[in-house]
């Protein structure tokens, strides 16, 4: 399907250019925006040549948009509690013509099962809300709230409904704060999910990792392979070689 350049815009939103395979985004500054964890994610995972991949949270839809550009047959599901980030979702599927190959539904991650049916997704991306409800000052912004704070969505759901939507064999793959790994592996483990692959993120050389990338298989056998540091910033505030390759598209992927 061809791209659709008459989508319509609602107050406050633009279009950006996304920076990889001439795909445009749908934004505004009044809910949360395409972010570096989004686009790691959208790289880091193992996204299958075919088959069904479903992003949970999906915000404006940046993550699985991205995927469509990693394999040529693999179809792809969204799914977003925020009417708002639904519906700049849906006109972003549209605006770069793969309304054939993603469908984003409006509706909460908790109730997914019920939607989509146990054990039909080959792999399942989220990049989730990083701050338990009770931490941190809630931003004014109900929108930026909800993206943050677990208000409506607690890490413990994320793993346990994906555990449910995954084909056994099938993949997890995350991206959130390094201080929540613990959390992050010990609930993985819980709900049947073997962490299988994980990568830190630094802001630079000198500090502490910020972010963590980590893959799991539900009914994995025992064995996690950390890859190399990701170092953001060298030389000030440039990117390293690796993320400039990735943002303009000359890199496939972080595996």
């Amino acid at each position: 399907m061809e791209p659709v350049t008459n989508v319509p815009l609602y107050e406050t939103e633009r279009i950006d250019d996304l920076l990889t395979h001439e795909m445009k985004i749908i934004q505004s500054h009044e809910v949360f925006c395409l972010s570096m964890d989004a686009v790691l994610l959208a790289r880091f995972a193992s996204v299958p040549k075919r088959g069904k991949v479903l992003d949970m949270c999906t915000g404006n839809g940046a993550i699985p948009l991205i995927m469509t550009t990693r394999t040529p047959e693999a179809s792809f599901d969204g799914i977003e509690i925020q009417e708002r980030l639904f519906s700049m979702a849906s006109r972003n599927v549209t605006l770069n013509g793969l309304n054939e190959r993603i469908v984003m539904h409006h509706g909460d991650v908790k109730d997914a099962v019920s939607l989509f049916g146990h054990g039909k997704y080959d792999l399942i991306t989220c990049n989730p809300p990083y701050m338990p409800a009770t931490s941190g000052e809630k931003n004014i912004s109900e929108h930026f709230a909800i993206a943050r704070h677990e208000i409506m969505l607690s890490l413990e759901d994320v793993i346990r409904v994906g555990s449910q939507l995954l084909k056994n064999g099938g993949k997890l793959a995350l991206v959130h704060r390094s201080t929540r790994l613990i959390d992050i592996i010990s609930l993985m483990r819980q709900y049947g999910i073997e962490p299988k692959r994980m990568r830190l993120v630094y802001p630079r050389k000198e500090a502490e990792p910020n972010m963590v990338l980590i893959e799991g298989i539900r009914g994995g056998k025992p064995e996690l392979r950390i890859q190399p540091p990701l170092i953001v910033y060298e030389n000030g505030e440039q990117y390293c070689e690796e993320l400039q390759e990735i943002y303009y598209g000359r890199r496939d992927s972080l595996e």
